[in-house]
């Protein structure tokens, strides 16, 4: 096991025109397993292949354990890689495939790495499969020979780069588990990227968030879903996305309420006016309320009428399209069940609420730990 640490790392392409990633500064403890996340062209693969040492980085060092390994040909990092497309030798069988790393990269006898061979296989439920040919496979069975042949290796760090998105959904899911479970199993370092937010949530210990090659946020997922760093992030992770409105801030003797559209008005509670960074009285602002914070009420305090514009059935809930600003939804139980153009009125509670600088997309709110009076 090591641990990875990516200084000021940046990668640009041609003549620096292009800049993929952007002085990225990451440190993955040792045994963790970090999921990195972000839309297409963020940076994350390219990000993934200097740390395997395949891409060599424009500035900035890759350190796993104690070495720095910036300059280190790929053969001679410590490092195992799962790809997209498996990356398997037609030719060969696999236990040919599965043996060629341990073949090229160590000192082992062929008969030392028959039986590292052996013993992965029978980890990953493919013994059977030993002399079969990758095209005899099922994308399933060639993904779990493709994670055999890294685990056979014994490395310090695993790198994925979206190694399920080939796999139907079903499939995808039983082998997120068991990658999982050889990882806490193996106890070695893994970072794994993948464009799926659900993935990186259900799987990382740490998520790190990328955009235009530059870092968003790193934390724990949950961390992350309930105190966004930015609007960006605010809006990528969760499904359905969280819901945005434009609103101004009216600041009353400091009671803080939210004016927007439509005859919006929302008064924030004194917990998350005092955790508010320094806005004024009259300021615009983002606020942004996920669907499942949202809830159908009979009135009261915070109450906001609206019209149902489609509702869509999806099982255990129902999505509520309302028309308040721009594709604002409800996630609700599925006994709920208004009729499209009916007015309903809905609330949420002030602790779910995120306010974004209109600017910036910077989070107005500090921590909700810390305290901070809010000055008109």
């Amino acid at each position: 096991m090591a641990t990875v640490t990516l200084d000021e790392l940046r990668k640009e392409y041609d003549n620096g025109r292009i800049v993929a990633v952007d002085d990225l500064s990451i440190e993955v403890e040792d045994g963790e397993f970090v999921t990195v996340v972000g839309p297409s062209g963020c940076g994350k693969s390219t990000t993934l292949r200097m740390l395997a040492g395949l891409e060599r980085p424009t500035a900035g060092r890759v350190n796993i354990g104690n070495e720095d390994v910036t300059d280190v040909h790929a053969r001679n990092r410590d490092v195992a890689m799962v790809f997209q497309n498996y990356a398997l030798y037609p030719h060969k069988t696999v236990a040919q495939n599965m043996g060629f790393g341990l073949r090229m990269s160590t000192d082992l006898s062929k008969d030392e790495r028959q039986q590292r061979v052996i013993e992965t296989a029978e980890m990953m439920g493919i013994e059977d499969l030993l002399d079969d040919k990758p095209d005899e496979l099922s994308g399933g069975q060639k993904q779990r020979v493709a994670l055999g042949r890294a685990i056979v290796r014994e490395p310090d760090v695993f790198l994925f780069d979206e190694p399920l998105s080939n796999l139907d959904a079903k499939l995808r899911t039983s082998m997120r588990t068991e990658i999982q479970r050889l990882q806490a199993d193996l106890d070695t370092t893994a970072i794994y990227v993948t464009h799926d937010q659900e993935e990186a949530m259900t799987m990382g210990d740490r998520i790190v968030i990328l955009k235009d090659g530059e870092l968003q946020q790193v934390g724990q997922p949950k961390e992350v879903y309930n105190n966004p760093t930015n609007e960006f992030v605010g809006g990528f992770v969760g499904s359905p996305s969280m819901n945005f409105l434009d609103v101004e801030v009216h600041d009353e003797a400091g009671r803080i309420s939210l004016k927007g559209p439509d005859g919006f008005d929302f008064q924030l509670a004194e917990a998350e006016t005092s955790a508010l960074r320094r806005v004024n009285s009259g300021d615009d602002v983002r606020l942004g309320i996920r669907p499942e914070d949202v809830f159908v009420t009979d009135g009261g305090a915070n109450a906001q009428t609206t019209t149902l514009d489609v509702l869509e059935p999806i099982g255990s809930d129902n999505y509520l399209y309302l028309d308040i600003g721009d594709d604002f939804i409800a996630r609700v139980d599925s006994d709920i069940e208004p009729e499209p153009g009916q007015q309903i009125q809905i609330t949420f509670d002030s602790n779910d609420v995120h306010l974004f600088d209109l600017e910036t997309g910077e989070s107005l709110f500090l921590d909700r730990g810390e305290e901070q009076t809010v000055t008109a």
